[in-house]
């Protein structure tokens, strides 16, 4: 029985032509997958992963462009409120300027009409007292005679 053994296991070594042939069967159709359905997937999904990745390169050039317009309109909307700020300052002060001159001014307007009128109340003031001493002495003139007239 070791011949008949040894046969078998000499039979189950040594290859067929059937085993070939499968060998051969598989390695085409590994051949004919692979250039036929994944080499053009692969192709594909390399060519959307490139589009993609170049979208995204765009849109954040996009965004930085975005992001720097952004600042600048910031920057200029900036400068404008500090000059538009300067300005209205300006005219405040300017304005401040004229009202404290003319505060000034009619103050001393005023005040030099209050003299006039002070002088000029104080001459009829000294008119009046000596037209009512003048009255008085008349006045009393006239009651001394009147009553002294009366009197003899």
């Amino acid at each position: 029985m070791p011949s008949v053994a040894r046969d078998t296991i000499k039979r189950l070594l040594t290859p067929d032509i059937t085993t070939l042939w499968v060998v051969g069967f598989l390695l085409l159709c590994t051949f004919l997958l692979n250039t036929m359905v994944f080499q053009p997937i692969l192709r594909i999904m390399d060519a959307r992963s490139s589009a993609v990745r170049g979208a995204k390169e765009l849109a954040e050039s996009a965004s930085q462009k975005a992001s720097a317009a952004a600042a600048e309109y910031d920057q200029k909307l900036n400068a404008a409120r500090g000059e538009v700020y300067g300005q209205m300052d300006a005219m405040r002060k300017s304005a401040l300027d004229k009202r404290a001159e003319l505060l000034a001014s009619t103050r001393a307007t005023v005040e030099q009409e209050l003299k006039t009128a002070a002088a000029r109340v104080q001459q009829e003031s000294k008119e009046a007292r000596a037209a009512l001493d003048r009255d008085a002495s008349n006045l009393a003139g006239a009651i001394v005679s009147r009553v002294l007239g009366r009197a003899s």
